[in-house]
């Protein structure tokens, strides 16, 4: 398989994904490196005598390669015009700026290209958006996620946009890597496991009990959150409840990185309950695989969530998540108390605090008064195929079809 690296030291010299634009670095600075990248692309293809079949391009970071596909024919018949894939993984992420500017260092103009021309309201030029017009077909990363976009609550001011090209979008769940994320070879685990030796999967408890300073206790539930410490992923609906998490006896394990008021909120909620919470700021992925296995619980109360990985690792590892019921998120975990048989965890509708905490009392219920049933279950969870196995077929199937539907035309 051929891969193309393109070297640019002006735009990706600096060693790094992307800058944090919170800081000292202009926001136009990040978004001239990827619509340098997309130049990059469009100018590529076909410049070494072949052209794909399909360009599948992801986010706004990409979001504007299918235009510049477009524009290229237009002046060049001769020129590869593949079929684009654009996949949303975040509409709230959209790479916006003022049209003017961003049109200027295209070298282009709003009256010269009218496709490029599209402003918001505020006047600002926006590249998720080109991709949704732009594209030939659009996905999202869940099914649930692909329907929520149409609305205003989830739409992100780009619902009527969304809706007119619904005939094209369709939603496809992510994957994980199955063999990275595998109890039973996981070499940060302080011991591996699977359904088989479920009874192995409390020594992580007790070792991730040890690691955040809590008395070792095997009853005691453990409840355990690793994510972006922003306003999507549900600490403002943690915070609230913490307080009645310790006094009724849980512990709480949260690994985060992200918003310094969200950073203040979790640690303050350790600095109160020192014995029956542990807040850790940054990135150390030993612990979290430590978490992902040692807890019991898993909570994922997100705002919206257009996939969600959490959720799905911890089921890898036999722990049972409580999400709220929006994306990938309701997608993938269906309610136990709705039906016991088919339930993979505990799922709540509004996002309050109010919800997640009964969703976490009816958890709490089967994990203390049914352990037996409690054990069925997280061996049950950790035979789900999360696999890309899965996802990629569906995939294979929308190039294929799409493929198929261009040499009809």
């Amino acid at each position: 398989m051929p891969i193309y690296l393109i070297e640019n030291d002006e735009f990706f010299g600096a060693r790094c994904i992307y800058y944090d634009t919170s800081a000292f670095v202009s926001q136009f600075v990040e978004i001239k490196r990827f619509l340098f990248f997309q130049l990059a692309v469009a100018q590529t293809l076909g410049a070494y005598g072949w052209t794909p079949d399909i360009v599948h391009c992801h986010d706004w970071h990409t979001g504007l390669i299918p235009a510049l596909l477009k524009m290229r024919q237009r002046t060049d018949a001769a020129a590869p015009r593949p079929t684009t894939v654009f996949t949303i993984h975040n509409l709230a992420n959209q790479g916006k700026w003022g049209a003017d500017e961003v049109l200027g260092f295209l070298g282009l103009t709003a009256t010269a290209e009218p496709a490029l021309g599209l402003r918001d309201r505020a006047g600002d030029f926006n590249i998720i958006g080109q991709g949704i017009v732009g594209a030939d077909i659009i996905t999202t990363v869940s099914p649930q996620y692909a329907r929520e976009i149409l609305t205003p609550e989830f739409g992100e001011g780009l619902e009527a946009d969304l809706a007119q090209r619904q005939d094209r979008l369709s939603g496809i769940l992510n994957g994980i890597d199955v063999d990275r994320f595998n109890p039973a070879t996981d070499q940060l685990l302080a011991e591996q496991y699977s359904a088989r030796d479920w009874g192995r999967k409390s020594a992580n408890k007790r070792a991730l009990q040890r690691e955040c300073g809590f008395l070792i206790e095997p009853e005691a539930p453990l409840l355990g959150f690793v994510g972006r410490l922003t306003d999507q992923k549900g600490m403002d609906l943690i915070a609230p409840i913490a307080d009645e998490l310790a006094k009724a006896g849980c512990r709480l394990v949260i690994l985060g990185t992200g918003l310094p008021e969200y950073e203040t909120m979790a640690e303050q909620m350790a600095e109160r309950h020192p014995e029956a919470i542990s807040t850790t700021i940054g990135f150390d992925l030993r612990l979290a695989q430590l978490i992902y296995a040692g807890s019991d619980i898993f909570l994922m109360p997100s705002r919206f969530e257009p996939c969600g990985l959490g959720q799905m690792i911890a089921m890898r590892y036999g722990t049972v998540p409580i999400v709220r019921a929006v994306g990938g998120l309701k997608d993938t975990v269906p309610d136990y108390t709705l039906n016991p048989d088919q339930g993979r965890g505990f799922v709540f509708d509004k996002f309050d605090s109010g919800a997640l905490l009964e969703a976490t009392a009816r958890a709490l219920r089967l994990y203390r008064d049914n352990p037996k049933a409690w054990s069925a279950l997280g061996r049950r969870i950790m035979a789900i195929d999360f696999s890309w196995d899965r996802s990629s077929q569906e995939y294979l199937r929308l190039y294929q079809h799409s493929i198929e539907s261009k040499k009809q035309l």
